[in-house]
């Protein structure tokens, strides 16, 4: 069932327009998508996201108005949404119908990052139960991208139209622009969208640390600058389409320069990512119903070292007065390092069949087939000191096979009910081959390590069902019941099965959550198998100017892949857990609970001299539990909650958000996860529309308050990272400090249509 609305009306708020854009411009749709979710779907147009993009330039933070959506901290464009606590690989995230995976050992390149805001089309996520026929070798929800629609042009006629905006944001002093433009005729259409952004570091709301030197002479940071929280980056995507009667063909190109995003929670930050993608599509419409086809292949090419905040030298003789330059580090030789070069590169290569086809006025049926081959390599050059003489290969041929049968069943068997049973088949296969460190007879037992790895037999081959079953039910014109019941199986990643050594210094950099911890992969991983009970209760009116929509969910997860502390000199689990200190992993399968709830609503307050006046917010809880130690799971997201106050007025959409996030004190113990406290924010947000203009302004975080992320990982961000655990004096803070948010910081962005 698709809702027509005005984007303020929204309960979840979702998005901030002013009516006149929506008359003139981009009306929003929201599509409940009812008969394919239990209650959880929320659909962003292009509208919506052009709105948030003065915000942010990450399309996955886009997402922060949908109830049981948090972020993990990553890199200013590259954050990781999670769904009730299921983050990452859990997810299935597509773009324009591709499976994207991150060609990183610390997930820098995640699928979301390849899009700016100004680029999407339409933003959907599969919060509660995914259908199998949007979802699989997943456990979570699913979000789906699609860049913009081909247009075409009236019969007769030709269409020729574009569209230019800017933004700026004083914390960071980031700044950008994006262009679009499509020339098309009644059959063919041609359509350009590309974007550029920047920033520099930001700063928190205060002190946060008590020294200023990153390791280089004469760079130092304030001691309210986040570290390493700069980039820069540029994206574009070309599209012709020609339609043919009930036909339509389709080519997308795609392209991405990233010459730098620095990581505030990581060792390592991204110097370079080039990606390439190709994307045809198919689709027909028939009497019967509708048949699609599609094949797409990507390339990336990434790398990775030391930014400018980061330590570059190492080595017995490289530390200097107050631990910031090298004595006598010349050439590379191998007493010390110049750098930790990182290199990555992946190839994926998809093609997926699909069809709807009606069998009668109330039966609709999906099946579809899918196929993917996934291929990567991990090797880091050698640079001197201890990563000497030869190339340490990380993952050697790496293969991720996927090859996927599903078929959907939906019924509306009467006017209040609404089912749907959908079964889905997928076959994971995996391998890698040998791999060598860069001395076998070097520190850190990489000649044993590497033995064990290569001695072994490495491939695998996983045979996963998945089912949902979903139900809608109207039990009046004042409540409706959606409720679901799913199994949902993933199988380990490439960076979960195959990351081969215990030195603490190779596996630190292979980790992509954030904790600063090092982590071991380990080759007999099962998949994750996921039972997920979820339902929604929907009060509102007839006019649905009040509702009030409550979702409590229940996720019990087997194999789940979780990560216990590993002793890297005798190659076993550690007997005793160290604490206070940053650590090295292995995963292991284990068993997990995630429990929650989500609440959001909205209302009108009074029809003033100032305009229309309502009040909309959300609050969102999620419970994490390792069954098999008693420990808490890694990055949930504590009790938060947000409040708004709208006020419309003419070509004027302005609101008063406030913000609370409880402290998080139920942490991982395994991992050593550092504790936050609670918080609270106020942003301001402002805009106006004329007929094809719209401007954006605001504050975030109007009260400077200072606050640590929750989900932000451990501060990394300066001097000393390769170290797991570095002397203080070596310009590192170390364990303990959580990544800060942003300060205060004013935003202005401009659209402009012609």
């Amino acid at each position: 069932m698709t809702y027509r609305i005005r984007p303020l009306a929204v309960a979840i708020g979702i998005a901030f327009a002013a009516p006149g854009w929506a008359q003139t411009m981009d009306e929003i749709v929201v599509s409940a998508e009812r008969d394919k979710t239990a209650g959880s779907t929320t659909q962003l147009d292009a509208g919506a996201l052009r709105q948030s993009g003065a915000r942010s330039s990450d399309v996955a933070s886009l997402l922060q108005d949908v109830p049981g959506v948090s972020f993990y901290g990553a890199g200013a464009v590259s954050s990781l949404p999670a769904i009730h606590g299921l983050a990452d690989d859990r997810l299935r995230i597509k773009i324009d119908g591709m499976d994207l995976i991150a060609a990183c050992p610390n997930h820098m390149n995640p699928a979301l990052s390849y899009l700016d805001p100004s680029q999407v089309g339409a933003l959907t996520v599969y919060a509660g139960i995914s259908p199998v026929s949007v979802g699989g070798d997943s456990i979570g929800g699913s979000i789906v991208a699609e860049t913009r629609a081909p247009e075409f042009a009236a019969p007769g006629e030709r269409l020729l139209k574009g569209e230019v905006g800017a933004f700026y944001r004083s914390n960071n002093q980031a700044r950008g622009g994006n262009a679009s433009a499509t020339a098309a005729t009644e059959n063919i259409s041609l359509t350009y969208t590309g974007a550029y952004s920047e920033a520099n570091n930001y700063s928190a709301g205060r002190n946060f640390k008590n020294y200023t030197n990153t390791g280089r002479a004469g760079h130092r940071l304030d001691r309210d600058e986040v570290g390493s929280s700069a980039y820069e980056t540029g994206n574009h995507t070309l599209g012709l389409a020609v339609k043919n009667a009930n036909h339509l063909f389709e080519v997308k190109l795609g392209y991405q320069n990233m010459p730098e995003q620095l990581y505030p929670n990581q060792r390592m930050d991204l110097l370079d990512n080039e990606q390439k993608r190709i994307n045809l599509r198919w689709q027909g419409d028939y009497d019967w119903g509708k048949v699609e086809a599609r094949a797409y292949h990507e390339t990336v090419d990434h790398f990775m070292d030391f930014g400018a905040d980061k330590r570059w030298w190492y080595g017995p003789d490289s530390l200097g007065a107050n631990g910031t330059d090298p004595i006598n580090c010349g050439a590379i030789s191998g007493s010390c390092a110049h750098g930790m070069p990182m290199k990555t590169r992946s190839k994926t290569t998809g093609a997926s069949l699909k069809a709807d086809i009606r069998l009668s006025q109330q039966d609709l049926l999906r099946v579809g087939s899918e196929l993917q081959k996934y291929r990567l390599d991990d090797w880091w050059p050698a640079s001197g000191s201890g990563m000497f003489p030869g190339t340490f290969v990380n993952i050697n041929d790496g293969e991720r096979d996927r090859q996927a049968l599903y078929a959907e069943w939906e019924s509306r068997p009467n006017e209040r009910w609404t089912t749907l049973l959908g079964l889905r088949y997928e076959r994971v296969s995996m391998d890698a081959a040998d791999v060598v460190g860069y001395n076998p007879a070097g520190m850190g037992n990489q000649g044993r390590d590497a033995g064990l790895f290569n001695g072994r037999d490495r491939s695998r081959h996983d045979n996963n069902w998945d089912f949902t079953a979903l139900a809608r039910h109207s039990a009046g014109s004042s409540l409706d019941i959606e409720f679901g019941l799913a199994r949902k199986t993933r199988s380990p990643g490439l960076y979960e099965a195959y990351p081969w050594s215990t030195w603490s210094m190779a596996a630190v950099m292979n980790n992509y959550v954030g904790d600063g911890n090092g982590y071991v992969g380990n080759p007999d991983l099962k998949p994750e198998k996921a039972h997920t009970l979820s339902a929604t209760f929907d009060w509102h009116d007839a006019a649905r100017n009040y509702e009030l929509k409550v979702t409590p969910f229940f996720t019990h997860v087997t194999d789940y892949i979780d990560a216990i502390q590993w002793d890297s000199t005798n190659n076993i689990p550690r007997a005793t857990p160290l604490r206070n200190q940053f650590v090295v992993l292995r995963y292991v399968n284990q068993s997990a609970r995630l429990s929650g709830l989500d609440l959001a609503g909205k209302m009108p307050l009074a029809s003033t001299v100032a305009g229309e006046l309502g009040l909309k917010g959300m609050l969102n809880y999620t419970r994490g539990k390792n069954r098999d130690t008693g420990d808490d799971l890694y990055n949930i997201m504590p009790l938060n909650a947000k409040l708004t106050l709208t006020q419309k007025q003419g070509a004027w959409d302005n609101a008063l958000e406030v913000i609370g996030v409880a402290a998080k004190n139920k942490v991982s113990d395994a991992r050593n996860e550092t504790k936050t406290p609670g918080y609270g924010l106020v942003n301001l947000r402002l805009s106006h529309s004329w007929k094809q203009v719209r401007l954006d302004f605001g504050v975030e975080n109007l009260f400077d308050r200072y606050y640590e992320m929750p989900l932000g990982g451990a501060y990394l961000g300066q001097g000393r990272t390769m170290s797991i655990n570095p002397p203080a004096t070596d310009g590192m803070i170390g364990w303990g400090t959580p990544v800060p948010g942003m300060g205060r910081s004013l935003y202005a962005g401009i659209n402009v249509k012609f």
